[in-house]
Protein backbone atom coordinates (compact mmCIF):
# COMPACT_ATOMS: atom_id res chain seq x y z
CA UNK A 1 0.00 0.00 0.00
CA UNK A 2 1.43 3.41 -0.95
CA UNK A 3 0.50 6.36 0.93
CA UNK A 4 1.61 10.41 0.79
CA UNK A 5 1.88 12.85 3.42
CA UNK A 6 0.03 16.16 3.00
CA UNK A 7 2.22 19.44 2.95
CA UNK A 8 -0.84 21.22 4.84
CA UNK A 9 -1.23 18.10 7.12
CA UNK A 10 1.54 15.83 7.97
CA UNK A 11 -1.23 13.55 9.86
CA UNK A 12 -3.21 12.88 6.57
CA UNK A 13 -2.68 10.12 4.49
CA UNK A 14 -3.71 9.18 1.08
CA UNK A 15 -3.92 6.05 0.10
CA UNK A 16 -2.74 5.52 -3.67
CA UNK A 17 -3.65 2.30 -4.06
CA UNK A 18 -7.30 2.40 -2.91
CA UNK A 19 -7.97 5.68 -4.64
CA UNK A 20 -6.31 6.00 -8.01
CA UNK A 21 -6.04 9.36 -7.39
CA UNK A 22 -2.66 10.85 -7.14
CA UNK A 23 -1.79 13.69 -4.44
CA UNK A 24 -1.11 16.94 -5.81
CA UNK A 25 1.56 18.42 -3.37
CA UNK A 26 -0.06 22.30 -2.45
CA UNK A 27 3.34 24.19 -2.50
CA UNK A 28 3.30 27.35 -0.12
CA UNK A 29 5.96 30.28 -0.82
CA UNK A 30 8.09 31.03 1.87
CA UNK A 31 8.13 34.61 0.95
CA UNK A 32 7.80 37.04 -2.10
CA UNK A 33 10.73 36.32 -4.70
CA UNK A 34 13.53 38.59 -3.37
CA UNK A 35 13.26 40.51 -6.85
CA UNK A 36 10.07 41.64 -6.58
CA UNK A 37 11.15 43.32 -2.53
CA UNK A 38 14.75 44.72 -3.64
CA UNK A 39 13.91 47.94 -5.58
CA UNK A 40 14.59 47.61 -9.11
CA UNK A 41 14.80 43.81 -8.85
CA UNK A 42 12.54 42.63 -11.27
CA UNK A 43 13.36 45.71 -13.86
CA UNK A 44 17.56 44.61 -13.94
CA UNK A 45 16.85 40.52 -13.91
CA UNK A 46 14.27 41.42 -16.58
CA UNK A 47 17.02 43.55 -18.46
CA UNK A 48 19.36 40.79 -18.11
CA UNK A 49 17.60 37.63 -19.15
CA UNK A 50 16.67 39.68 -22.72
CA UNK A 51 20.32 40.29 -23.25
CA UNK A 52 20.70 36.63 -24.63
CA UNK A 53 17.86 37.14 -27.51
CA UNK A 54 18.79 37.89 -30.78
CA UNK A 55 22.77 36.86 -30.46
CA UNK A 56 22.35 33.85 -32.66
CA UNK A 57 21.36 31.33 -30.91
CA UNK A 58 17.62 31.09 -31.41
CA UNK A 59 14.53 31.14 -29.01
CA UNK A 60 13.62 27.96 -29.33
CA UNK A 61 17.10 26.69 -28.29
CA UNK A 62 16.79 29.21 -25.20
CA UNK A 63 13.10 27.70 -24.21
CA UNK A 64 15.11 23.54 -24.17
CA UNK A 65 18.05 25.29 -22.23
CA UNK A 66 15.70 27.23 -19.93
CA UNK A 67 13.60 24.21 -19.41
CA UNK A 68 16.47 21.62 -18.80
CA UNK A 69 18.21 23.97 -16.34
CA UNK A 70 14.94 24.57 -14.23
CA UNK A 71 14.59 20.33 -14.65
CA UNK A 72 17.84 19.87 -12.92
CA UNK A 73 17.58 22.35 -10.18
CA UNK A 74 13.72 21.57 -9.43
CA UNK A 75 12.68 24.33 -10.39
CA UNK A 76 8.75 23.64 -10.30
CA UNK A 77 7.61 27.51 -11.10
CA UNK A 78 10.47 28.01 -13.88
CA UNK A 79 9.57 25.14 -15.05
CA UNK A 80 5.92 25.50 -15.22
CA UNK A 81 6.38 28.64 -16.67
CA UNK A 82 9.26 27.62 -19.16
CA UNK A 83 6.63 24.87 -20.59
CA UNK A 84 3.93 27.62 -21.40
CA UNK A 85 6.28 30.09 -23.03
CA UNK A 86 7.66 27.20 -25.35
CA UNK A 87 4.10 26.54 -26.30
CA UNK A 88 3.24 29.81 -26.86
CA UNK A 89 6.22 29.79 -29.05
CA UNK A 90 5.32 27.06 -30.62
CA UNK A 91 6.86 24.42 -29.13
CA UNK A 92 5.53 20.68 -29.78
CA UNK A 93 4.73 18.67 -26.71
CA UNK A 94 7.18 15.95 -28.59
CA UNK A 95 10.13 18.32 -28.39
CA UNK A 96 9.20 19.44 -24.83
CA UNK A 97 9.11 15.97 -23.43
CA UNK A 98 12.14 14.76 -24.62
CA UNK A 99 14.09 17.83 -22.96
CA UNK A 100 14.79 15.33 -19.82
CA UNK A 101 15.73 12.46 -22.16
CA UNK A 102 17.91 15.01 -24.41
CA UNK A 103 20.51 12.40 -25.64
CA UNK A 104 18.21 10.00 -27.34
CA UNK A 105 15.29 12.32 -28.02
CA UNK A 106 15.17 12.25 -32.51
CA UNK A 107 13.31 15.53 -31.73
CA UNK A 108 16.33 17.94 -30.92
CA UNK A 109 19.08 18.98 -33.37
CA UNK A 110 22.61 18.27 -32.77
CA UNK A 111 23.18 21.94 -31.87
CA UNK A 112 20.43 21.62 -29.52
CA UNK A 113 21.86 19.17 -27.96
CA UNK A 114 25.09 20.33 -27.35
CA UNK A 115 23.15 24.08 -25.96
CA UNK A 116 21.59 21.47 -23.22
CA UNK A 117 24.79 19.49 -22.79
CA UNK A 118 26.67 22.47 -21.80
CA UNK A 119 23.31 23.50 -19.76
CA UNK A 120 23.78 20.41 -17.86
CA UNK A 121 27.62 21.30 -17.27
CA UNK A 122 27.07 25.05 -16.46
CA UNK A 123 24.44 24.01 -13.83
CA UNK A 124 26.34 20.98 -12.36
CA UNK A 125 29.95 22.76 -11.47
CA UNK A 126 30.90 20.38 -8.82
CA UNK A 127 30.41 17.20 -10.71
CA UNK A 128 33.25 17.85 -12.70
CA UNK A 129 36.83 18.63 -11.99
CA UNK A 130 36.86 20.81 -14.89
CA UNK A 131 33.94 22.52 -14.23
CA UNK A 132 32.55 22.72 -18.15
CA UNK A 133 35.32 20.01 -19.67
CA UNK A 134 37.02 21.06 -23.20
CA UNK A 135 34.92 18.15 -24.75
CA UNK A 136 31.45 20.06 -23.65
CA UNK A 137 32.74 23.48 -24.54
CA UNK A 138 34.44 22.42 -28.05
CA UNK A 139 30.91 20.09 -29.04
CA UNK A 140 28.58 23.67 -28.53
CA UNK A 141 31.25 26.28 -30.20
CA UNK A 142 30.74 23.56 -33.24
CA UNK A 143 27.29 25.19 -33.15
CA UNK A 144 27.98 28.69 -32.52
CA UNK A 145 30.52 31.83 -32.90
CA UNK A 146 31.66 33.94 -29.61
CA UNK A 147 28.85 35.74 -29.68
CA UNK A 148 26.04 33.15 -29.47
CA UNK A 149 28.15 31.04 -27.32
CA UNK A 150 27.80 34.70 -24.77
CA UNK A 151 24.24 34.58 -24.95
CA UNK A 152 24.05 30.99 -24.31
CA UNK A 153 26.20 30.91 -21.50
CA UNK A 154 24.91 33.98 -20.02
CA UNK A 155 21.36 33.16 -20.62
CA UNK A 156 22.06 29.72 -18.36
CA UNK A 157 23.67 31.82 -15.57
CA UNK A 158 20.12 33.67 -15.70
CA UNK A 159 17.92 30.80 -16.01
CA UNK A 160 20.30 29.33 -12.93
CA UNK A 161 19.73 32.40 -10.53
CA UNK A 162 16.18 32.56 -11.17
CA UNK A 163 15.71 29.10 -9.96
CA UNK A 164 17.90 29.85 -6.91
CA UNK A 165 15.57 32.39 -6.27
CA UNK A 166 12.46 30.83 -6.89
CA UNK A 167 13.60 27.18 -5.41
CA UNK A 168 14.63 28.95 -2.25
CA UNK A 169 12.07 31.10 -1.62
CA UNK A 170 9.53 28.23 -2.59
CA UNK A 171 7.42 30.24 -5.45
CA UNK A 172 4.16 28.76 -6.12
CA UNK A 173 3.91 27.19 -9.88
CA UNK A 174 1.31 28.89 -11.61
CA UNK A 175 1.15 32.04 -10.02
CA UNK A 176 2.95 35.56 -11.60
Amino acid sequence: MTTETTAQDPTQHLDLAASGTPHLRTVTARAKNPALLVPGGVKALAELGKLAHGQGVSAATLELVHLRVSQINGCGWCIEYGMRQARKAGESDDRLASVAAWRESPYLSEAECAAIELAEAMTRLADSSEGVPDAVWDRAAEHWDEQALAALVLHIGVTNLYNRLNVTTRQVPGTW
